[in-house]
């Protein structure tokens, strides 16, 4: 057992990671280190374990075995609870400059165990233009022993400056093999129904897991893929848009209602609140603070949300151009290996149905209005 037993199909990365943390432990002892460095990006696509990366590296670096995954040390990384590492997961849409300048501080600190002071960063990508300039500072200065560990799609999701001065690990996506593999083995999920996961998560992990696990979410992609079939009109494609963006919704409201109420009930425990639900004077202002961030979470979940459904949509075509071109590669929805044969049309129109979704994925992250943004995909999308 290691702190890599959880990155899958990722060998190239877990030697750099290990080579650094070898070179770290010299750094330490002062008889070299020219392998490690204070700041770190971790980039790949999503669920390809960016996260789960850069958890793994600085469990290794606080071990004294450099990551053997069963001293505290470790299961205190892996599990959160390590005081010199501090997880930072932006809620909402994006990171403040004042959440920053917090954070620069809090990272200066010396560590507590006398090795690393360690701040891991998801969704690094999501720091607005002021909030990157302070990190930057932090970046380009850091204290003897505090290493930032950055995570972010691709480099490119962030300033070049902030990059630029960021040793780069490159995680790829997984194969479906690889997925169902684990699924298997951590999480005893029947070899079959982990293969159709891995392959309808394309290479997504937590994806992966939740569609093995959950049938109202299988019940969700299906609904996905249906949609297709659907678009024969003008009048159908603006009712399959909004179906596309109500059930968006209601799964960001399934997922955020049970972490609202438990960071509710916690917060107003920590302030005091009596037998009776009173709470005491003073308390109000930093409960609206928490249902302003609730409310932004909630809207990137949205957001997460429908983006994995227009990915679920765009395997539908992919998998109607591999069929239109005689590919010899595997179908992600392999159940629907005889619908797709019976689709007419040429794969340029398939090609064009894929860009579509592509840029209505664009408008989104450009906070463009959901429904309008997928009301004008479906349009194109259209047959009839």
């Amino acid at each position: 057992m290691t702190v890599y037993d959880d990155l899958v199909g990722q060998e190239p990365v877990i030697e750099q990671l290990r080579a650094a943390a070898a070179a770290g432990a010299d750094a330490l002892a002062g008889t070299g280190g020219g392998g490690m460095t204070h700041a770190w990006l971790f980039t790949g696509p999503p669920g390809s374990g960016r996260s789960t990366a850069a958890r793994a590296f600085a469990a290794a670096l606080l071990c004294p075995d450099q990551g053997c995954g069963h001293c505290a040390s470790c299961h205190q990384v892996l599990s959160g609870s390590h005081a010199d590492v501090e997880v930072v997961r932006p809620a909402g849409l994006s990171y403040g400059v004042r959440e920053t300048r917090a954070l620069v501080l809090r990272a200066a600190s010396s560590p507590t165990g006398g090795r690393w002071r360690i701040v891991l960063f998801e969704d690094a990508d999501r720091s607005t233009e002021q909030a990157a300039n302070a990190l930057l500072k932090a970046i380009e200065e850091p204290p003897a022993r505090t290493v930032w560990l950055l995570c972010a799609p691709s480099p490119d999701d962030l300033v070049v400056t902030i990059r630029s001065r960021c040793r780069l690990v490159t995680l790829r996506t997984p194969p479906a093999h690889a997925v169902a593999d684990v699924l298997v083995r951590r999480d005893g999920i029947d070899p079959d129904v982990a293969a159709a996961a891995a392959r309808a998560a394309q290479g997504h992990v937590g994806r992966a897991k939740r569609l093995a696990t959950d049938e109202q979410a299988r019940r969700r992609r299906a609904e996905v893929l249906a949609v297709p079939g659907r678009l024969n009109g003008v009048g159908p494609a603006v009712d399959a848009a909004e179906a596309l963006v109500k059930a968006a919704e209601a799964e960001a409201k399934d997922l955020g209602a049970e972490l609202d109420a438990e960071e509710t009930a916690a917060l107003r425990q920590a302030l005091g609140e009596s037998a009776k639900g009173r709470m005491p004077r003073g308390t109000a202002g930093a409960l609206k603070e928490l249902e302003d961030r609730q409310k932004s979470r909630t809207t990137r979940m949205k957001r997460d949300s429908l983006d994995r459904a227009l990915l679920d949509l765009a395997s539908y075509y992919r998998d109607l151009l591999v069929v239109q071109l005689g590919a010899g590669v595997e179908l992600v929805n392999t159940d629907r290996a005889r619908e797709l044969r019976s689709v007419s049309g040429p794969p340029e129109a398939t090609l064009r149905r894929l860009e579509a979704i592509m840029v209505c994925r664009e408008r989104l992250q450009a906070n463009v209005n959901p429904q309008l943004a997928v009301e004008a995909m479906a349009m194109a999308l259209r047959t009839g």
